[in-house]
């Protein structure tokens, strides 16, 4: 009998860990603040909640990209991404979320919309009008400018391996699991940018193990969008900064 009370237990035991903990699943945070990049200025990004974060702006003549990064890393490993819009002509701002970079706090999806309202504050207060803005969101980053998309329209959109919502990801990893149930954050990417109607562009990866194709496919139908095809898996070089990235940037904006 009691064999049978510890195996229905221990289900229970691992669904309540993964409740828990789930949030260390989800995002990876590098937690240490980056050495200051060539070319970048480094700025100040003050949340609605008190928050100080980091970001790196780096000029250009043309449009200004605020570029939401995935859930691993830190702005540092998106230098060589700025790099390349700024030789295509464009301004960035790199930001950290919260948790990352050497920045406060713990991310979930509601500080994350609040830090990526805290950028884009930040751009208007420095003179940088919505029609000049292009929003970057690369996987997770995808949901964190979509959400933002709704209440604060850019000139465009480009969602690089985005997913349907969280869940959908979530089920790819562990199919065994309640994920739909279990998940705290819920990052809606289709839905989102259904409701934005802004001019939108999704990359994907053809071979991404991460983000499989068709879930980008589904975020690009419900954005009616213009779709990029890179033979590439999610962390490959190409979709990090590699041209066929960046020409659609360029053919956005």
């Amino acid at each position: 009998m009691w064999r049978l009370a510890v195996a229905a237990l221990v289900p229970v035991v691992l669904v309540g860990a993964l409740w828990v903990f789930q949030r260390h699943l989800v995002y990876f945070p590098d937690d240490t603040a980056p050495a200051l990049a060539p070319g970048a200025r480094p700025v100040v990004l003050r949340t609605s909640d008190g928050l100080d974060l980091g970001a790196w702006h780096f000029p250009g003549p043309g449009r200004t990209v605020l570029v939401a990064q995935g859930n691993a890393g830190d702005r540092g490993d998106r230098v060589p991404l700025a790099a390349a819009l700024v030789d295509a002509g464009f301004a960035v701002l790199l930001f950290d979320y919260r948790g990352y970079g050497g920045n406060p706090g713990s991310p979930t999806e509601e500080g994350l919309a609040l830090d990526v309202r805290a950028a884009h504050r930040y751009l208007l207060d420095s003179g940088v009008t919505p029609d000049r803005m292009l929003y970057f969101g690369e996987s997770l980053g995808a949901a964190v400018v979509a959400e933002l998309a709704v209440e604060h329209p850019p000139a465009g959109l480009l969602l690089r391996s985005p997913f349907v919502d969280l869940a959908s990801a979530g089920r790819v990893h562990h199919p065994y699991l309640p994920v739909g149930l279990l998940l705290r954050d819920r990052f809606p990417v289709a839905e989102h940018v259904a409701r934005a109607g802004v001019p939108t562009t999704v990359v994907y990866g053809t071979a991404d193990t991460v983000v499989p194709p068709p879930l980008s496919l589904v975020v690009a139908r419900a954005a009616r969008a213009s779709v990029v095809a890179v033979d590439a898996d999610h962390n490959d070089r190409v979709l990090l900064d590699g041209t066929a990235l960046v020409d659609a940037v360029v053919a956005l904006g």
